[in-house]
């Protein structure tokens, strides 16, 4: 079976941010996790442009760039030109007027482009645009802090997204509370991804090789 484990790295320690990413990378992370927030979109302020490109500079790994902003169609071009071909950014439809013309900027500058949606968005408000995007992440907490709770009800959202993702050919991917019996669960079932923080990656006093590999072990 495979799946994706990506570091949430507004969860590292931002003291030894260099010494984060090289471990991270030695121990086989899929990819870095990048959380933008703006204190608008939601209340809280994470990881900054500068954060991203000092990430970007130390690792050819894959970025996954998780905009929580008010109207990204005005700044997404900063985060395009700081990225790599392959690198992913994720928007929230609502954040957005007109999200379609966000997307196709991401589209057309040849990076993937992904919707994040909160516990509260339905899937049939954004299903247009699952014809255009190749990801979607889907929050299983209210977005702008780490550390909350599951909410349960979104296990159905996964299930509703999967059912879909053949036909209309994108992967789903699961932000938030995310802990191992999550991923034991959901990977059967598709999920392509887990973004880890501090339930399962971070602050733990092991080696992220010995954490990813049991996790990898485990499903």
């Amino acid at each position: 079976m495979q799946f994706e484990l990506m570091a949430s790295m507004m969860c590292a320690d931002f003291r030894n941010l260099e010494k984060e990413v090289t471990a991270l990378d030695a121990a086989g992370i899929d990819s870095f996790h990048i959380d933008i927030m703006d204190g608008r979109y939601v209340p809280n302020y994470a990881m900054s442009l500068n954060d991203l490109r000092c990430i970007r500079g130390l690792t050819d790994t894959p970025m996954d760039v998780h905009l929580m902003v008010e109207h990204p169609n005005n700044t997404v071009d900063l985060f395009i030109r700081s990225l790599k071909k392959g690198d992913t950014i994720y928007i929230h439809p609502e954040a957005e007027y007109h999200p379609s013309t966000t997307l196709q900027k991401v589209i057309d500058a040849g990076l993937t482009p992904g919707l994040a949606i909160n516990p509260g968005t339905s899937v049939e408000t954004i299903y247009e645009m699952l014809r255009i995007v190749k990801k979607v992440l889907v929050m299983s907490v209210n977005p702008g802090n780490a550390g909350q709770m599951y909410r349960a009800y979104v296990g159905e959202k996964y299930k509703k997204l999967l059912s879909m993702k053949e036909d209309m050919d994108f992967e789903v991917y699961w932000d938030g509370a995310c802990t191992l019996d999550k991923i034991e669960l959901f990977a059967p079932m598709g999920v392509k991804g887990f973004v880890l923080g501090t339930n399962l990656l971070f602050g733990k006093g092991r080696s992220y090789d010995e954490i990813l590999s049991e996790i990898r072990e485990a499903v």
